[in-house]
């Protein structure tokens, strides 16, 4: 039984054609479905708020992080030692890790919170006032 071949693994490999990815791989990372997980950015009158679909992960495999601006949201998901030794037919499920981010010029460090529910994680980034960072230099 270990040596049967799912029947779709044949498909895919009679139609993958070398120039494929070519083609639909800058659409994909577009759609934000390539090697990730979908994103959505909403900005609200106050601040932003990010909401990332990341089923069958736990909350201990996620990171979220902003700095300077850019908040992170990484993803690391491992295999437990039970799923490794059994003997799988077929098996699309396994390690894998994903990294996604977004640049929010104005997001204060101070008064971020997220929350991670029914494999949705919500997190709400406050506004800052903003500041001027141009300086005028006069000529001389």
């Amino acid at each position: 039984m270990s040596s049967m071949i799912p029947y779709d693994r044949y498909q895919r490999a009679l139609r993958a054609w070398p120039f494929d990815d070519l083609f639909e791989a800058p659409f994909q990372a577009l759609a934000g479905t390539a090697d990730g997980f979908k994103m959505d950015v909403e900005e609200t009158g106050n601040g932003y708020v990010v909401t990332a679909e990341l089923p069958g992960v736990a909350r201990d495999q996620i990171d979220v992080e902003l700095n300077e601006g850019r908040l992170s949201i990484s993803v690391e998901k491992k295999e437990s030692d039970e799923q490794k030794g059994k003997n799988y037919l077929l098996k699309e499920t396994g390690e894998w890790s994903a990294t996604r981010g977004v640049y929010l010029k104005d997001a204060a460090t101070e008064g971020l919170s997220a929350k991670f529910d029914g494999g949705v994680l919500t997190v709400n980034v406050p506004k800052q006032a903003e500041k001027a960072n141009v300086t005028k230099v006069s000529i001389d």
